[in-house]
């Protein structure tokens, strides 16, 4: 890729004085490794900053460890204290009123270190309305708290497949006076959960029955994901939910049955299998106001299998989400599961490859990624729009290659939805670029495409667009899925 993009620069006359190499992601998001301490296995699955300031790190194996300074520039064992142990698989935390809230497999509970010695000695359980089997698949996510105090959990379905006991494969609310309201059927396998800017809940579901790839899907209370191994427990439902929604037909596409089917949200991104990744897991967005650099809003979803981060662009089409996702940031230590953005513009990085492998070498890490103040030229959003798609960007982009339509490449494909494991990418088409628009200002550029299609993903590669001091883009690549069109 890199000695593409010399060529090209070449080609267009661009000079590349001054510059020993094309920027790479380190030069603007560096990441620092933290030190383990020695014989801990911290599978890392979430993070929350405390009111001290110290941050808490919850491990996949039932333990809760509180890291002292976390933003320094290099953060050694010493600084780890255990703060909590025995708990059944921690994958989200939580923190209100000096209470550290713990979403693990069997409930939700409740810490606190009464004594001032580091180490939780109060433990209360706040809710545990759902059931579990047994079975190792069995993952309960958490978020933080919503506007109305409540915490908002999904549970992963018994062994991927089914729901053998009440609430698996349901997403379920817990109210401030820990009551549980069902709130969306359809999960499947849950790797993260958050709000977005708007504070709208998004989770990622993971490849498998009635899910072609991995993707982020919007969890609107009332409404269906697109599983229904959870169907059954409709009947314990009905007062919040309503009626159970008719199945869908397996082999049919999302937007087809969502046309069919008042209930089904179809998720509003697409992470095209083994190009953005194949085991999507943690949310997190980023309300830091500038301090991480220019994606204010967006959303960042870590992979498990790749090790890295995805970035995601999110707007409304028709009342619904929909949106692009783009490469952000690889090289993690361990295969990413936990993220957590702090309000003064630092990223948390947890790790683990659970047995399942990682490019990620490590079994496991703990990892932060900060922003140097350099900000990168890339494709900042994809919106929709009637005649195709309009491209904002971080810097001015080159008017000649931004307005060449022979600088761009776009495809388009989308997944069958069916009840079998996954799918390849099939319907592909070949959409024409008619012409690109650049603005006047340079920052943004009109797509006319003829030939979108609606309920595919629109793969575009825009590898010869430059900005207007002829720099190459960081990654060149974004994947919108288009399940609505706008203005129709």
């Amino acid at each position: 890729m890199r000695l593409w993009i010399v060529i090209s620069l070449i080609v267009f006359g661009v000079p590349l004085t001054g510059q020993s190499q094309v920027p790479v992601e380190d030069d603007y998001y560096p990441i620092t490794r933290f030190q383990l301490p020695e014989g801990v296995v911290l599978e890392a699955s979430s993070f929350q900053l405390m009111p001290d300031g110290k941050l808490a790190v919850a491990s996949r194996r039932g333990e809760i460890w509180m890291v002292t300074n976390p933003f320094a520039k290099s953060v050694e064992a010493k600084q780890f204290q255990r703060f909590a142990h025995g708990l059944h698989e921690v994958l989200s935390l939580a923190e209100r009123d000096g209470w550290l809230y713990v979403v693990q497999r069997s409930d939700i509970s409740r810490l606190k270190d009464s004594r001032g010695d580091g180490k939780a000695d109060v433990f209360e359980v706040i809710n545990d309305d759902w059931e579990i089997s047994g079975d190792y698949h069995e993952y309960a996510f958490g978020t933080k708290f919503d506007r109305d105090g409540n915490l908002w959990i999904t549970l992963c379905l018994t062994g991927s497949f089914s729901s053998q006991v009440p609430y698996r494969g349901w997403c379920v609310r817990i109210t401030p006076d820990g009551k549980m309201i069902p709130t969306t059927s359809g999960i499947r396998s849950p790797g993260g959960m958050a709000f977005n800017a708007a504070g709208d809940a998004f989770y990622t579901d993971n490849q498998g029955p009635w899910n072609g790839t991995c993707s982020l899907k919007h969890l609107a209370p009332g409404k269906f994901a697109g599983h229904p191994g959870g169907f059954s427990w409709y009947e314990l439902a009905e007062k919040t939910m309503g009626p159970k929604p008719r199945l869908p037909e397996s082999g049919s596409r999302t937007v087809v049955e969502a046309n069919k089917i008042p209930e089904y949200e179809p998720p509003a991104v697409l992470f095209p299998y083994k190009k953005m990744g194949q085991s999507a897991s943690g949310i997190t967005c980023d309300l830091t106001e500038g301090k991480f650099g220019p994606f204010q809003n967006q959303l960042f979803v870590g992979d498990q299998t790749f090790s890295t981060v995805m970035r995601v662009f999110l707007e409304k089409v028709n009342g619904h989400y929909q949106g692009a996702c783009f490469p952000f940031r690889e090289g993690f230590g361990s295969g990413t599961l936990g993220v957590e953005m702090a309000e003064r513009g630092s990223l948390f990085v947890g790790g683990t490859n659970r047995g399942w492998g990682s490019r990620g070498t490590l079994p496991f890490a703990v990892e932060r990624v900060d922003w140097t103040g350099e900000v990168p030229f890339e494709i900042h959003e994809m919106r929709a729009k009637p005649e195709g798609f309009e491209l904002t960007f971080t810097h001015p982009v080159d008017p000649k290659t931004a307005g060449d339509v022979k600088q761009y490449e776009i495809g388009t494909y989308t997944y069958i939805f069916q009840a079998s494991y996954g799918s390849p990418e099939v319907d592909h088409t070949k959409p024409t670029i008619e012409s690109a628009i650049v603005a006047k200002d340079g920052t943004s550029v009109i797509l006319k495409i003829n030939g979108l299609q609606r309920g595919h993903v629109h793969e575009l590669n825009a590898f010869g667009v430059l900005s207007n001091e002829g720099h190459p883009l960081l990654h060149s690549h974004a994947y919108y899925t288009l399940n609505y069109l706008a203005g129709e």
